[in-house]
């Protein structure tokens, strides 16, 4: 299980490594230059510690991007718990990072909804399933419409998106 894990992270990371060989560079104005949709596909989260309980994560959302920076979503997904959760959250994208249009960070906080019973304590400041969430991540901007992202989940792990404008 460990080879997995280590070989689809490696992956990812020759991915996004490889990108500026064959990805059209967008502008930083394209970015901002008008509202958005975003579909955002999350088939594969890595964890820190390797626990017997931990299942695969899932997640499937939508993400509205103000045209300005600011941006809101939803996302349905898969706990690590195996438990059905949910994030609403608001935040803000940076693009142009280390001088290259393609390379954006985001951060974005919210509530999530999910982590319940004896899985409570796994999110900040729960109570009754509902806590609070804050996730910086960082992406590489593709093509115009599409993007690979890696988001920090805290001290617990990453989360692997494709990403897809609309």
């Amino acid at each position: 299980m460990k080879f997995r894990t280590r070989a689809i992270f490696s992956l990812n990371l020759a991915v996004l490594t490889a990108c500026p060989a064959f990805a059209q560079q967008p502008s930083v104005q394209d970015s901002f230059s008008k509202p958005y949709w975003e579909l955002v596909v999350g088939p594969f989260a890595l964890h820190f510690s390797n626990e017997d309980e931990h299942k695969q994560v899932v997640l499937l959302g939508v993400e509205r991007s103000e045209g300005d920076g600011w941006m809101w979503g939803f996302s349905a997904f898969r706990n690590s718990f195996g438990q059905a959760s949910a994030y609403a959250y608001y935040g803000y994208r940076w693009d142009g990072l280390f001088s290259n249009p393609a390379i954006y960070v985001k951060l974005s906080g919210g509530i999530i909804y999910g982590y319940k019973g004896e899985y409570e304590d796994k999110v900040p400041f729960n109570h009754n399933g509902f806590g609070l969430g804050i996730i910086p991540a960082i992406g590489y901007q593709l093509t115009k419409a599409d993007s690979l992202q890696v988001g920090a989940l805290g001290t617990a792990g990453l989360i692997f998106t494709y990403n897809r404008r609309f």
